[in-house]
């Protein structure tokens, strides 16, 4: 185990390594800088390139940068003077995580408990029904949900505010949207893998043996059954992370999403750099806590990889 540990890790430092360089050439390809700006002459733009390092050779910058990153220096705003990267992700981290762990906690309840009922349900209406919700779910974007629920309960009936992050009701409808598409995903991976080990011989097994079906479902078929769902948790906390950009745009959340986005309007590199670099983090370490857990639950999972 600690060997399949320290490979996962490994992996997960050269991903980002991979992800720091490749983040940092692209920035420096947007055209412009982050100084030009209407009014403010050329001079002043090559001083503050100058002042800021940005006009030694890019090789020379991204040295620099690697050595900041080790050190847990990101870098200073170059927008927000006197604030530094570290600062803003501490201030505006909190708003898009709290957001996504809501969204994927009512997603992984709601979405396997539609994926039991759709794979032990005798009727085909309800298994129909079921189905064409996931459908619908999977095929709506997350902005037009986000515009739909802002007009029908924030505009129409005002049963929620739709701006802002201060109370329980502001998380209403930002959470429905972000987490429609996940319990969709998760409701359909729980119904399959579920179907399958229903049809296992250890299940066939314990039927012989007289266990009831309440504890076959959930003590040996669930177990198995939750696997594909615990496989993709990494990549789906970084779809509610990256997917919450256009939702706290939309609703005028001050999460990383809407500050990524004016980062990139701006050029403000570091910015980039920085949230590009802590999501990447975040999403490292959420695969490898997954394949963790998959390997505990699963040790065929560690030998086959």
């Amino acid at each position: 185990m600690a060997k399949y540990i320290a490979k996962r890790i490994l992996m997960g430092a050269l991903s980002l390594l991979a992800l720091t360089m490749v983040t940092f050439f692209l920035t420096r390809l947007m055209p412009g800088n982050p100084f030009d700006i209407n009014n403010v002459s050329q001079e002043i733009q090559d001083r503050l390139m100058s002042y800021y390092g940005l006009d030694r050779p890019i090789w020379e910058q991204f040295l620099l940068y690697l050595n900041n990153l080790l050190h847990g220096n990101l870098g200073i705003s170059y927008k927000k003077v006197g604030t530094t990267v570290n600062e803003l992700i501490a201030m505006e981290a909190p708003y898009t995580i709290r957001l996504g762990a809501i969204a994927y906690a009512i997603a992984l309840v709601l979405g396997t408990i539609i994926g039991i009922a759709m794979a032990v349900t005798k009727k085909e209406a309800v298994r129909g029904g079921l189905m064409v919700l996931t459908v619908l779910g999977i095929s709506i974007p997350n902005y037009v949900l986000a515009l739909m629920l802002m007009l029908i309960f924030g505009v129409m009936l005002q049963m929620f505010p739709v701006v802002g992050l201060t109370s329980w009701k502001h998380y209403v409808l930002p959470v429905i949207t972000l987490s429609v598409y996940p319990i969709a995903q998760i409701s359909k991976l729980v119904k399959s893998s579920y179907t399958e080990a229903m049809s296992e011989d250890y299940v066939i097994m314990a039927k012989a043996k007289g266990l009831g079906p309440a504890r076959i479902g959930f003590v040996h078929v669930l177990k198995n059954a939750m696997i594909p769902v615990i496989t993709i948790s990494g990549p789906m906390i970084a779809f509610l992370l990256t997917g919450s950009f256009v939702v706290e745009n939309i609703f005028t959340i001050p999460g990383i999403g809407r500050e990524f986005v004016n980062s990139v309007s701006n050029r403000d590199y570091t910015v980039i750099m920085g949230l590009t670099v802590f999501l990447g983090i975040i999403l490292v370490l959420c695969n490898l806590v997954s394949d963790i857990i998959c390997a505990i639950v699963d040790p065929r999972i560690k030998l086959e990889r």
